[in-house]
């Protein structure tokens, strides 16, 4: 039996192919390359160059190899600016999941893990439980919730077992630093890097819960192998919350300057999102969370060992109205 991990070349989705190949699994790792790198693969594992967007690939993959679980990462993660790409964003997160959600259906898969967002819940009551009606406020979080709800009725049309986690604001080693729109703590140690202001949206005093990927890979390829947790939704990630200067000011400690903010035009998005993870704890086991400046050592510490790539620019913006500034900016030089 195969296991297949979408996004795999990607910064959560290597970490679960990581897991699950020293588990001893044959891991199938099917990425585009659009987000992910060569480097992130790990060994052991297949690679297939590709996009969950060709139907005919997918046919293929599902064909040669005996496919029983699906880990799906592969996505463009970008809340903010999934306003403004809105057909890219729906094409890619949703409508690639709905072509691996028939493969799934229609090659008796055991079960498809489908990485989710708390970006679903919207700005709704604090903390985020997964008993609260999900109230999505940008593209993004409407495709991920579109996707748990076709698996909800695969599951109950065809049998297909799924589980559906929700992470939120995870950082860590091999993640994507040179992405301009995602990803606040590579865009800070970017910044910092090359003696830039660190760039704030508003105020800096929304709220997140950052989440180290070690708290949160390791439940994800552990999952399909705990029967209680098939067919349910889980909040995953880290219980502690801290501003965005808060973030601002560690990320500096563990550098070791003192670095200069550039507080910009507030944009369109929730003012705190953190989530409760009672459930996870009762069915994966309750643990210790890392520390933020513990696990943003961590990071630093791989990050001064490779090359950043050059910050990359999206090029299909569909709407430019809104628009924050600085994102203008980039766009048009």
């Amino acid at each position: 039996m195969a296991v297949l991990v979408t996004g795999g070349a990607g910064f959560i989705g290597s970490h679960v192919a990581e897991h699950l190949a020293r588990q001893g699994q044959d891991v199938i790792v099917l990425d585009d390359l659009s987000g992910g790198f060569m480097e992130n693969i790990p060994a052991g594992v297949l690679f297939v160059k590709g996009s969950v967007l060709d139907t005919q690939l997918l046919a293929s993959l599902f064909k040669n190899h005996d496919i029983k679980y699906i880990y799906h990462l592969a996505a463009y993660a970008a809340e903010g600016l999934s306003h403004f790409i809105r057909r890219f964003n729906y094409h890619n997160n949703l409508i690639g999941s709905v072509n691996l959600i028939n493969e799934a259906v229609n090659h008796n898969v055991k079960c498809f893990v489908f990485t989710s967002s708390i970006a679903v819940y919207g700005a709704g009551q604090l903390p985020m439980t997964e008993e609260m009606v999900p109230m999505p406020e940008d593209p993004y979080g409407i495709s991920k919730y579109a996707v748990e709800q076709d698996l909800c009725a695969a599951h109950e049309m065809f049998g297909l077992n799924y589980i559906i986690f929700r992470p939120h604001n995870v950082y860590g080693e091999r993640q994507n630093m040179a992405d301009l729109y995602r990803n606040v703590l590579g865009i800070f140690m970017r910044q910092i890097r090359e003696g830039k202001p660190l760039t704030v949206f508003g105020d800096g005093t929304q709220t997140r819960a950052f989440s180290y990927i070690d708290d949160v890979a390791p439940d994800i390829a552990n999952a399909v192998n705990i029967p209680a947790a098939y067919n349910k939704v889980f909040n995953v990630g880290a219980s502690s919350q801290y501003t965005i200067n808060e973030l601002a000011a560690i990320i500096g400690k563990v550098y070791g300057v003192m670095p200069e903010i550039q507080y910009l035009d507030a944009r369109n998005e929730v003012q705190d999102a953190y989530s409760d993870h009672s459930k996870a704890a009762c069915i994966f086991g309750k643990k210790q969370d890392i520390a933020l400046e513990d696990g943003i050592r961590r990071m630093v510490q791989w990050a001064g060992n490779v090359t950043i790539p050059e910050p990359t620019k999206f090029s299909n913006i569909e709407i430019r109205k809104n628009m924050p500034p600085v994102w203008l900016e980039m766009i048009n030089s």
